[in-house]
């Protein structure tokens, strides 16, 4: 778990009984240009994404780092019904879709087309061969990860979700974790008001269960119980939680760039996957620590993107 050069040749003048051939420099210039606007300028992949949300834009920042060139975004907007085109005329053979409006128009895209993909919360179960991307949610063994090496009196951790969710994101299988699984809200509540001897809630990101309602009821039964919330977001523990680790979209970028370059290098279709997020942003509130008398080690709070208040 981790939180958070090009060469340019110059064109040489040649001189020819001690004058300058203009015309020779001028073709040379040009042809200078040209190679200099094939090799930086080739738009082998492209983005779709909306560059109006905070995310993409950090996305495409973290792609354009690892490839070390610019790439061409697209809006889902512009893209729609369009983007077969759009991959013509720019020459691709890749291209990265940022959230399931571009992902879902992305796969439209004939299979010889490789499709990279970002901004969902679970793995997308696609059948479309030359398709890989990362998901946002944040798996159960990076909870423990943390609460092993900083907070370690936390020794029963809780955590209600669907099957589905609990398919992908639980991959601790040890002692520690006690799992509920429920298929409804109603399920949810329930089971939260009958929680007996537990340390710490840890909530996953599922979002038929996670209800305005449910929340309330999180959050009453955490400060009620002296219980604390291991949320999914900033937002969570803004609200109360008492830490949350989020994926980090720029280094989620990165990771999307290294592997549209090694999809341009292959001859053959990519192998389909989804893999989980490496980097985080870890966000703490230190009043819920307090109220709870949680003491947080002065390291944690050093590796924080973020402390509350």
């Amino acid at each position: 778990m981790t939180f958070h050069d090009r060469k340019v040749g110059k064109p040489h003048l040649l001189r020819h009984k001690g004058q300058f051939s203009i015309r020779f420099i001028v073709l040379l210039f040009l042809a200078t240009l040209l190679c200099g606007t094939s090799k930086a300028g080739k738009n082998e992949v492209l983005v779709v994404g909306d560059t109006r949300l905070k995310p993409v834009v950090q996305i495409i920042e973290g792609i354009e780092d690892a490839m070390d060139r610019h790439v061409p975004v697209f809006s889902p907007q512009k893209a729609k019904g369009k983007l077969a085109n759009l991959v013509k005329q720019h020459g691709a053979r890749t291209v990265i879709a940022l959230g399931r409006q571009s992902i879902d128009e992305a796969l439209t895209l004939p299979s010889s087309i490789t499709v990279l993909y970002d901004l969902v919360i679970l793995p997308l179960s696609i059948d479309r061969p030359n398709t890989a991307g990362l998901y946002m949610g944040t798996p159960i063994k990076e909870y423990l990860k943390l609460v092993k090496a900083y907070l370690p009196d936390l020794k029963k951790i809780c955590v209600i979700a669907s099957p589905q969710v609990l398919s992908v994101l639980d991959d601790s299988a040890v002692p520690q974790i006690t799992i509920y699984r429920v298929t409804n809200t109603f399920d949810f509540v329930n089971t939260i008001k009958n929680l007996q001897e537990v340390d710490a809630l840890l909530l996953l990101p599922d979002i038929s269960l996670l209800t305005q309602k449910a929340l309330e009821e999180i959050y009453l039964f955490s400060f009620r119980k002296k219980v604390p919330l291991l949320g999914i977001s900033k937002k969570h523990v803004r609200q109360g939680a008492l830490f949350a680790l989020e994926f980090e979209p720029e280094s989620s970028g990165r990771s999307l760039g290294i592997m549209a370059e090694n999809s341009l290098k292959r001859d053959n279709f990519i192998k389909s996957e989804a893999l989980p997020p490496q980097h985080f942003n870890l966000y703490i509130n230190r009043n819920t620590a307090k109220k709870m008398d949680i003491a947080i080690p002065e390291e944690m709070l050093e590796m924080a993107s973020a402390v509350y208040p």
